[in-house]
């Protein structure tokens, strides 16, 4: 791999609930929500181990392929509809725009590559506060298959105009590192999303950090800037 910046990748794709902005346990709550108004009693700790993946695949995969799917819009939107509510308080994760600005400084292009639909990922970017650091961004409005599938990191690729041996993924879930390993690029792990580190390994990560400024910490040694995997 190599960069402007010196040895490493070209570009780093950022996914963004859970890695860049402490999200996950509110889609948790949100999805909760939106399963028990529908008459669904979906355990919570299910659906915190779903999160990452797109809502287009999130109901079947906690209700099964014998639920009535008419019903998966409205669950969908109630989703929406309740998790907007915490538009105005999401937080990103500390360290988190640091990073962006450190990687955008080592000459490597930073594009955002999120499950979230377009209003979603426009909240987040305002929680971080980071957009001169951001070469571009994908979302679930743009592929046909979300996460675990390898459109979006794929989409990421051609937003950052670079392969994948030449790009490097940063996520906090198993679907993460799935659909990294599927698109051919190198997988980092965060566990700020509240997935275990082994979980993450199983999945395919080359490396796992504690969260963003971990990663920023130990970002000169880590996969980001060449470190052999």
């Amino acid at each position: 791999m190599s960069a402007a910046g010196g040895a490493g990748p070209q570009a780093v794709l950022f996914d963004v609930d859970g890695t860049l902005v402490d999200t996950n346990y509110l889609h948790a709550v949100t999805w909760w929500e939106a399963f028990r108004q529908a008459g669904h009693a979906v355990p919570m700790p299910d659906i915190h181990r779903a999160v990452g993946m797109g809502g287009d695949r999130l109901i079947g995969h906690l209700l099964g392929d014998g639920r009535d799917r008419s019903r998966d819009e409205g669950i969908s939107t109630a989703h929406k509809v309740l998790y907007a509510e915490y538009f105005p308080k999401l937080a990103a994760l500390p360290g988190a725009a640091d990073l962006l600005r450190a990687v955008d400084r080592a000459g490597r292009r930073s594009v955002l590559a999120s499950s979230a639909g377009d209003e979603e990922l426009t909240a987040m970017r305002a929680a971080l506060d980071a957009d001169d650091a951001i070469h571009a961004a994908t979302s679930a409005d743009d592929v046909d298959a979300t996460k675990p599938a390898a459109d979006l990191v794929e989409q990421a690729l051609r937003r950052a105009e670079t392969g994948a041996d030449e790009a490097v993924f940063v996520g906090d879930t198993v679907w993460d590192m799935k659909a990294c390993s599927r698109a051919g690029v190198v997988g980092v792990a965060v566990l700020s999303g509240g997935i275990s580190r082994e979980e993450l390994l199983g999945a395919g990560a080359a490396a796992v950090y504690e969260g963003p400024a971990d990663l920023l910490a130990k970002l000169g040694e880590s996969p980001l800037f060449g470190r052999a995997v």
